[in-house]
């Protein structure tokens, strides 16, 4: 028996990969994604900026921008490894409206913490791990909902990835722990709202002879 399966185009993920390569090629073209005032001009995050300064889209341009090219990389990669996978289960409106919807609740969640519980610094911040993570959390429920696996991914891939990305993160400095939390919390909520598990199977089964 040889078991196939249909798969479309991701057009969206890749979509958001090059939105985010572009935006980050535009501000090295402008300064340097690695100059904090520069990345504060072209709409990083920062808590007096947004809440005095009223400048909301900060919440969503923060998604898009990369502190460094090692940055960038590695957000792209996993997004890339991930993305379709995601996109093929929820649809690309869907899929489309999730990401941003997640990479905006991570950065909100981020901003909240930080004025609940202030700390001694002013911190910039900016990436697309909050979204990814989102990503992650959404994979995980449409995962559990598929009886422990969706195309080539398992739970317990999942899991282990889920794991090790935020011990890597509570253990290294410069990394916005509260906005991965956030966005894996908010992806698990966003996949339950959204997914929809198909009535008819897309796999469909082949006899060799």
């Amino acid at each position: 028996m040889e078991y196939r399966k249909t798969t479309t185009p991701s057009y969206v993920n890749f979509y958001l990969i090059a939105a985010n390569v572009i935006y980050f090629l535009f501000v090295e073209w402008k300064g340097s994604t690695e100059d904090v005032e520069c990345m504060l001009q072209w709409g990083a995050m920062f808590k007096p900026a947004i809440v005095e300064g009223k400048q909301y889209w900060r919440l969503f341009t923060a998604m898009f921008m990369h502190f460094g090219i090692r940055h960038l990389v590695n957000n792209m990669l996993i997004l890339f490894v991930l993305g379709d996978n995601l996109e093929r289960a929820l649809g690309k409106i869907r899929y489309l409206f999730f990401y941003l919807t997640c990479g905006v609740l991570a950065n909100v969640i981020s901003l909240l913490w930080e004025i609940w519980f202030p700390g001694s610094r002013m911190v910039v911040s900016a990436g697309a791990s909050g979204a990814i993570f989102g990503v992650i959390g959404g994979l995980l429920y449409v995962v559990g909902v598929n009886r422990g696996r969706l195309e080539d991914l398992s739970s317990r891939q999942l899991a282990t990835m889920v794991l090790f990305s935020l011990y890597f993160g509570f253990t290294s400095t410069g990394v916005n722990n509260v906005a991965h939390v956030g966005g894996l919390v908010s992806g698990i909520v966003m996949a339950w709202i959204l997914y929809r598990r198909p009535q008819r199977s897309e796999w469909w089964m082949k006899e060799d002879f």
